[in-house]
């Protein structure tokens, strides 16, 4: 259930270019996060949202067009392998879009990956969690990977939290409390 912010200057691309780069920008956008494009429901959920901004660099209008395209899934899709590539395959996409009629646009495409938090995205007048979305696109079933990647994705990032506080992440368990001796009560 991704979603695309797409910044796209009035005028930047062809309306067919512009298209073709829309089309290719939720294929993408599918993909890197975990989803197959070809799966309508899937890529029903899907949406872009275009953006007209007038853009200026360095205090003045910017003399070529420039891109910003802010991804949106859930939390639990993306990592960085997966925000590197699409980064990588949205700056790509915006190259072919204008096919060599301007100059390269890697400093002129910016890529913004966001994870929505669990318990945050909201949708058919209701909160939305990752369990309903794996269950409404790849079907029953689905909904324990969901909760088995939430978990082992919260369980990375507090034992990275513990290991920064300079402690050990699976300290064996007491079999008391600190500072009582036997049976507590």
């Amino acid at each position: 259930m991704p979603m695309l912010d797409a910044y796209i200057p009035e005028g930047a691309l062809s309306s067919d270019a512009e298209e073709t780069l829309l089309a290719r920008l939720t294929d993408l956008l599918l993909q890197h996060e975990g989803a197959d494009p070809a799966n309508p429901a899937a890529r029903s959920n899907a949406w872009v949202f275009v953006h007209r901004p007038v853009v200026y660099a360095g205090g003045l209008p910017a003399a070529e067009p420039r891109y910003r395209f802010v991804c949106q899934v859930p939390e639990g899709q993306y990592n960085d392998e997966r925000r590197q590539a699409v980064t990588a395959a949205m700056t790509q996409a915006v190259a072919d879009a204008e096919a060599g009629s301007r100059p390269d646009p890697s400093s002129r495409v910016w890529v913004f990956t966001h994870e929505v938090p669990d318990g945050t995205w909201g949708a058919l007048g209701r909160v939305v969690r990752l369990p309903d979305i794996y269950e409404h696109v790849a079907g029953p079933g689905t909904r324990v990977l969901a909760q088995q990647r939430l978990a082992a994705r919260r369980r990375r990032e507090a034992d990275a939290l513990i290991e920064m506080a300079g402690a050990d992440p699976r300290p064996e368990p007491s079999p008391h409390l600190p500072g009582r001796s036997g049976n507590a009560r």
